[in-house]
C-alpha cells in the first residue's frame, strides 16, 4: 500500500454563487434530498466534533434525527462525553462527509437541548431493544468486560418490559448554525466551497479559497 498514491480527481458538479440557494438550509436540504436519492449508506451521519473544558478536541459520528429552520438534531446520552462536554461548552461543529457526491457541508455552532416532550416522542419511536439499551448503557464510563454490559442490558429488559420510559440522561441536542459552509471537489483541486455567515436574521454568502 502507497498512501500518498491514493487520490482522484473530483469530476461531478460544480457549486456558484448562482446555483446556491440564498438561504444554508434551502440548500443544505437540497444536497440531502440528492445524497438519499443516490441511495447512499447512511446519508444522516455526521460528524460532530465538541471541546473539553482544557480545550482537548473530541469527534466522533452521530445521526442526524430532524431539521427544521431552527438547526440540526441529534440524540445521544447526556452523561457521555460528549454531553459532559456540551454542558461545558456548548460551541460544537457538525460535518457532513458524501464521498460519493463529492460533497461535504461543515457546520459551526452552539448547541442546547431540545425539549423533554420531543425527546420523549422520539425516545417512543425508537426499536425497542435501542430503547433498553439506552437506559442500560453508562456511555463513556470505563467497564470491566462485555459480560457486565450485557448483564445490564438483559436485567433492563425484564425490568422494563414492553414500555420503557425515557431515562433523564438520554435525549435530543439541537445545533444552531452560526456558519454552514458547502464543498464541491473541482477538477485540479480548484474545490468549489461557498461559506454562510449569519448575520442577524439574515445569511452572508462568500466564496473561500481551496
Amino acid at each position: 500500500m502507497n498512501i500518498p498514491d491514493l487520490r482522484q480527481e473530483y469530476l461531478r458538479a460544480i457549486l456558484d454563487e448562482k446555483m446556491a440557494a440564498s438561504d444554508p438550509f434551502v440548500q443544505f436540504k437540497r444536497w440531502f434530498k440528492e445524497a438519499l436519492a443516490a441511495e447512499l449508506p447512511m446519508a444522516n451521519a455526521m460528524t460532530l466534533a465538541t471541546v473539553s473544558p482544557t480545550g482537548r478536541p473530541s469527534a466522533r459520528t452521530v445521526l442526524l434525527k430532524h431539521l427544521d429552520d431552527q438547526g440540526f438534531v441529534f440524540f445521544t446520552n447526556y452523561e457521555s462525553r460528549k454531553g459532559k462536554e456540551l454542558a461545558a461548552n456548548r460551541a460544537a461543529s457538525l460535518l457532513f462527509y458524501w464521498a460519493e457526491l463529492e460533497r461535504q457541508v461543515r457546520i459551526e455552532g452552539v448547541v442546547e437541548k431540545i425539549p423533554p416532550r420531543e425527546s420523549d416522542d422520539y425516545f417512543a419511536q425508537r426499536p425497542l431493544l435501542a430503547r433498553h439499551a439506552a437506559i442500560a448503557s453508562q456511555q463513556s464510563a470505563v467497564i470491566a468486560d462485555r459480560k457486565l454490559l450485557e448483564k445490564r442490558f438483559a436485567n433492563t429488559v425484564e425490568q422494563c418490559g414492553g414500555d420503557p420510559p425515557r431515562p433523564a440522561h438520554w435525549g435530543g441536542y439541537r445545533v444552531t448554525p452560526e456558519i454552514i459552509e458547502f464543498w464541491q471537489g473541482r477538477e485540479s483541486r480548484l474545490h468549489d466551497r461557498l461559506r454562510y455567515s449569519r448575520i442577524g436574521t439574515h445569511w452572508k454568502i462568500e466564496r473561500l479559497a481551496p
